[in-house]
């Protein structure tokens, strides 16, 4: 707790605001399946091991993890590609640049920006995955869908029985996550959460909570995650998840 102003708030919170992954979620994804859509798959694998290598966020840990243990042919150094550059596009996904090529590693709405669309196949797998709660990221280059990873993260023990217990003690709970909102309505069914929003940026996690907060609410916000910074800091008492980011526990009045 880093001052005496968030602890005697923490009693007036009315509101409190919770990220998914890693704050009502475990926060360890794992794939379920890396379906590939191009017959030269050897190389574009060790195009996404390396820009997801660079990464922070949890789902590419998940995918860094997949692709060096089933890349039985090369050692996992050898799926390391130097020299590719990496440009986070904070709540959407993440883009590398190797050998004058641009590839695109994030959500839907992400690669729809690129000017490229899901032939009816993809669009099969996608949705198939979709209904069963699962987060979804494809992989692009500047002319072509790759690849998809499907991905899931189990819901902590706990997060049922908190959320019960804030709501039986008068306090309001929403769920904002960047997730679909297949897999947001999922987890907010699960764990009794009413008022959720899927597809949200880092962005909107603060212009709810000023919303909020101009209702006269006092917000408490809880997440891990860099994309989580900012409305961590915004909320009147910002508590960060001790595995999460560096940057989040920087932002947070408290961190459990």
């Amino acid at each position: 707790i880093k001052d005496a102003e968030s602890l005697e708030l923490a009693q007036k919170i009315n509101a409190v605001v919770l990220d998914k992954t890693g704050t009502i979620t475990e926060g360890k994804p794992v794939v379920n399946e890396m379906k590939w859509f191009h017959a030269d798959s050897d190389k574009f694998k060790a195009i996404l091991y390396s820009i997801e290598k660079q990464s922070e966020h949890p789902l590419a840990e998940a995918i860094v993890n997949y692709l060096a243990s089933s890349n039985l042919s090369h050692p996992n150094d050898d799926l390391y590609l130097k020299g590719i550059q990496i440009e986070n596009e904070s709540g959407k996904g993440i883009r590398g640049i190797y050998e004058g090529e641009n590839y695109f590693v994030g959500n839907l709405k992400f690669i729809q920006n690129q000017n490229l669309e899901l032939n009816p196949g993809i669009q099969n797998w996608f949705d198939n995955e979709l209904n069963q709660a699962r987060t979804v990221i494809l992989f692009s280059n500047s002319k072509e869908i790759l690849a998809g990873i499907s991905i899931s993260d189990s819901i902590k023990n706990s997060s049922k029985q908190a959320i019960q217990k804030l709501q039986n003690s008068g306090i309001e709970v929403y769920m904002q996550t960047g997730d679909n909102e297949s897999t947001a309505k999922s987890v907010a069914e699960q764990v009794g959460i009413k008022h959720f929003c899927a597809g949200v940026l880092p962005e909107d996690k603060v212009n709810f909570i000023k919303e909020l907060q101009s209702q006269g609410k006092i917000v408490a916000m809880a997440g891990d995650g860099i994309n989580d910074s900012a409305a961590l800091a915004q909320s009147n008492v910002g508590i960060a998840m001790g595995k999460g980011s560096d940057i989040a526990i920087e932002s947070a009045k408290m961190t459990i």
